[in-house]
């Protein structure tokens, strides 16, 4: 595992010194899995992007068209 050092604004870092405290959690996992849920959220639209082309000439615009194939 690597480290990272990252500058946070007096207010964000009081914050999460709070929610660390109060999650029982360090600062350093609560990071750790922001980070994880931007990298795959990032992730995600990258994949949904490319697949769009393909699902649209398959007639799924929305989401719901996909849900009502799988309902």
């Amino acid at each position: 595992m690597t480290t990272l050092s990252i500058r946070l604004d007096p207010k964000v870092e009081k914050a999460l010194a709070r929610l660390a405290k109060s999650t029982g959690r360090t600062k350093s996992e609560i990071a750790r899995e922001a980070i994880e849920r931007q990298v795959a959220l990032a992730r995600f639209r990258e994949l949904r992007k490319k697949a769009l082309p393909f699902a649209e000439s398959r007639g799924f615009v929305t989401d719901e068209d996909v849900h009502r194939l799988l309902s």
